[in-house]
Order: structure tokens, then C-alpha cells, then sequence
């Protein structure tokens, strides 16, 4: 028995057992926790809500509209939701396509209130939203499509009887390509919707100038829209005067009443407006 312990005490005693031995036990703890951490990342996370067809940009998601699936947990991202009772009565993005089999994420699902109208965006601080309404042919086969830019051109009788046109209003960037219904004509890849209206943006004082040029009824005045560095040429039979835009300008002017009284009148609109609620109020 004690030629036993002798020879341990000189196994343990000797270095290079001991340098063994260290080695052994450090291979033995990498390779552990290197197991725990593979194991960790492929162990299943189960129910993992998933879409069962695709979902088109503000869409209310319905329960129909998702399945499940065990999902490796490394395979499944911070910011996806991990329960279909998460998502259930939430909206797609506006902005969002949500493929079939895709996972949710965060920033793919909003509550109603939170969806905004891509058309009001990116307007410039100080501009105003315009709805100009169109048709498919004066969009070229709905070829106009948001972000592109186009020139507001104008085609008008004077009090002799010539046509004129020219280009009233130039460079313009379209926010939105709406149909008759408000909805936007590129935001479904399922559906075909017939475009109705192009909003843009313009400062106030185009922004009146146009309005009031699409009242001019009188003078037969029809606007359309040409993409942006596109020359319009009026039809071979159609004899027209080409004008500027100046010229077009004075015209819709002279026509109508000048802007600062369109502006005085919508001031005293307002301030009857704002006493007559006043006046609700205190009865």
C-alpha cells in the first residue's frame, strides 16, 4: 500500500505529468462548453410564427394568415415576434411586403394607428399636398410611378379661339400614384388598380395657381402630366400656339382673382369659422 501512495506522489510530483494533465483538463473545458454552446444554438425554439402567404403593405393581419414552425434558436433574430397572439390584429408596414415562410419582425408590424400615408412623407416643410387627378393614358399606362418627376403642362382657349399650350409647372416629384378609391396603385403586387390621381407637393402660391387654372372651365383648360425632360408635341391636325410658362401664368391671372384675396377670404372662412365653434361651445 505504501508503494502505491510512493509512486503517486511521484506521478503528481512529476512536471511533465502535471503539464499533461493541465492540457488534458483545458481540451476537456473547451470542448464542454463548446458542446453546451452548439447544443444551445440548434436546440429548437418551438411555434415560431411564420407567414402563410404573402402579405401586402396594410394588410390587418388575421390568424389565418400564419402558421408555425420549430425554429433553430441562432436562426431566429432579436427583433422577430415569437407569438402569433403578438401579431394577430396588427397592420404590415406600408412599405412592406411580407413574403410567404417569412418570420415578423418588428418593424414589418404596426398597429393600426401607427400607419402612415406614404404620399404625406416627404413633404418639404412649407409645401402643400396637391391630388391631381389623371387617367391611364394621361400616365402613359400607368407608367408614372412614385419618385419619378414630371412637368405639369396646360392646354387652354383663348378669347379668340386659339389653343395654346406649354408647360405651366416644371419638375415636380410624385409622392403617391393613388386610385379612385385612395388606394396606392404600386403598393399591391396582387392586385391591377387603375390610377385615378398623382399627389404631389407645391408651394402655396403654385400650389393656388393650379387650382385655379383647373377651374377655368370657360377656357377649356386641360392639364396633364409629362415625365420630366420629355418634350410634349401636340398632335399633326392640331393647330397650337406654343407658350411659356409666363405666359400661361398671366393667363389663369387675368382669369380669376388675384391670390391675396383667395388668401383674405379663406382668413375670414377661418374666423367665422373658429366663432361659430366658440359659440357651440359656450351653449
Amino acid at each position: 500500500m505504501k508503494n502505491i501512495q510512493m509512486s503517486l506522489k511521484k506521478f503528481f510530483r512529476n512536471k511533465n505529468t502535471v503539464t499533461i494533465l493541465g492540457v488534458i483538463a483545458v481540451v476537456a473545458i473547451v470542448f464542454i462548453g463548446y458542446k453546451i454552446q452548439v447544443n444551445r444554438a440548434i436546440e429548437p425554439i418551438p411555434d415560431i410564427p411564420v407567414a402563410l402567404d404573402t402579405i401586402q403593405p396594410r394588410t390587418k393581419i388575421t390568424s389565418d394568415m400564419i402558421t408555425t414552425i420549430d425554429m433553430a434558436s441562432k436562426a431566429v433574430p432579436e427583433n422577430v415576434y415569437r407569438s402569433s397572439n403578438q401579431i394577430v390584429g396588427k397592420y404590415s408596414n406600408y412599405n412592406t411586403v411580407i413574403p410567404k415562410g417569412s418570420m415578423f419582425y418588428y418593424e414589418t408590424v404596426i398597429d393600426e394607428d401607427e400607419l402612415p400615408d406614404a404620399a404625406f412623407i416627404d413633404i418639404p416643410e412649407g409645401e402643400v399636398p396637391y391630388n391631381f387627378p389623371v387617367t391611364m393614358d394621361s400616365t402613359y399606362g400607368n407608367s408614372i410611378f412614385p419618385n419619378n418627376y414630371i412637368d405639369i403642362y396646360m392646354k387652354a382657349e383663348n378669347e379668340a379661339g386659339q389653343l395654346m399650350v406649354g408647360k405651366l409647372i416644371e419638375n415636380v416629384k410624385v409622392l403617391a400614384v393613388k386610385d379612385s378609391s385612395g388606394n396606392h396603385v404600386f403598393e399591391n403586387t396582387s392586385e391591377d388598380r387603375t390610377p385615378a390621381f398623382i399627389i404631389f407637393s407645391l408651394n402655396p402660391e403654385m400650389n393656388i395657381l393650379l387650382r385655379k387654372a383647373s377651374y377655368l372651365y370657360a377656357y377649356s383648360v386641360e392639364l396633364f402630366p409629362v415625365p420630366h425632360g420629355a418634350e410634349f408635341k401636340p398632335e399633326e391636325d392640331e393647330k397650337t400656339t406654343i407658350v411659356s410658362s409666363q405666359t400661361l401664368k398671366d393667363f389663369i391671372n387675368a382669369k380669376t382673382i388675384p391670390n391675396d384675396e383667395i388668401k383674405a377670404q379663406e382668413e375670414t372662412n377661418e374666423a367665422a369659422n373658429q366663432n361659430k365653434e366658440n359659440m357651440d361651445k359656450e351653449n
